[in-house]
């Protein structure tokens, strides 16, 4: 049986088919370490400010920082462990050696022990495929993910920026040989990255399939920080110029030109620009949950303020009427 829709005021949402209860904005962790923020202390705070305003989904991955992010959330959580969900990922290279990656069946069993062991908890509540792998059968992969849900180290698997061919083929891979079937799909998602709505959300509802999108504000896009030429030196686009697209000046000033138009959106609605940004996710009924990647404590605390907004139609129209259904402004986002 399918979950019924989420409401837009809800706080938490059942993901997927797993049974498991998870609140509609996440933590999302790739900030703890060098990445982002490598001081244990304001990432304990960042965790503490989040489960006090109700965040009980964290999210994390092994290649972040190559276990850093994984160590600092298991600290930070502590005794809470068991009244959270906690997700982390696998797929991406940990090192050099080349068997340290992928999806193999020895690959995912060796991973997950060592997420275990950096996380400090005996279990993990949702268990990521980071990316779809070609060189490795989804059967096999699937088998190991059974046999980590069957030993108790997983209580249910996902995957993470699949396309919807690559989403169909698991489902069908998962009911032909009874093993474990994803509940959740971890894809990118704004108002100017839209390109989810047309085959991924689609195969999702229809296969029951929770959703928690990450990049809500498209890299800082729609905070409104990159309304000119001059950024702050701590801000991501500075930090990893080489991964978004500000040294394109053609889609800089298209970007600026669509959040300009969705700034006087916010306005006419008495809503901030990140209000708008997050309320625009929340208000789809195919999304479980929006994970925020902040790096700092004072960002959690603002963007957890944004959590309740409940856009009406009228607003929902003059978002399309700026970037329309299904439209990524850059495929480069898509992921």
């Amino acid at each position: 049986m399918r979950s019924p829709p989420v409401s837009p005021s809800a706080t938490t949402a059942t993901l997927g088919h797993s049974g498991i209860a998870v609140s509609r904005i996440a933590l999302g962790t790739m900030m703890f370490g060098g990445w982002g923020n490598d001081d244990e202390a304001e990432c304990q705070q960042m965790v503490d400010i989040a489960f006090a305003h109700g965040i009980t989904l964290f999210d994390t991955a092994d290649m972040y920082d190559l276990g850093r992010s994984e160590e600092i959330l298991g600290k930070a959580l502590g005794s809470r462990r068991t009244s959270i969900v906690l997700a982390t990922k696998l797929f991406n290279p940990m090192g050099d050696d080349p068997t340290h990656r992928g999806l193999s069946a020895r690959w995912i069993r060796q991973a997950c022990d060592d997420s275990l062991r950096r996380l400090g908890t005996d279990y993990i509540d949702l268990y990521q495929m980071h990316r779809a792998d070609p060189d490795v059968a989804i059967d096999e992969s699937l088998g190991a993910m059974q046999e980590l849900i069957t030993a108790g180290k997983v209580r249910a698997i996902g995957t993470s920026t699949f396309s919807a061919a690559d989403l169909a083929d698991a489902q069908a891979a998962g009911l032909a040989d009874g093993n474990a079937l994803s509940t959740s799909e971890q894809p990118p998602y704004s108002i100017l990255v839209r390109a989810i709505e047309n085959e991924v959300l689609p195969t999702c509802v229809r296969n029951d399939v929770g959703v928690i999108v990450w990049a809500p504000l498209n890299g800082g896009w729609l905070t409104g920080k990159y309304q000119n030429e001059s950024v702050d030196a701590s801000s991501r686009a500075e930090r990893k110029g080489d991964h978004f697209d500000h040294k394109d000046l053609e889609m800089r000033n298209r970007k600026r030109e669509m959040v300009n138009g969705l700034m006087g959106v916010a306005d006419q609605a008495g809503i901030t620009l990140i209000e708008l940004a997050m309320g625009f996710i929340l208000s789809n009924p195919a999304i479980t949950s929006l994970l925020l990647g902040p790096r700092t404590p004072q960002q959690v605390t603002d963007l957890v303020q944004a959590q309740h907004v409940v856009l009406g139609a009228d607003v929902l129209a003059a978002i399309d009427a700026i970037n329309p259904p299904g439209a990524t402004v850059n495929p480069s986002d898509n992921g």
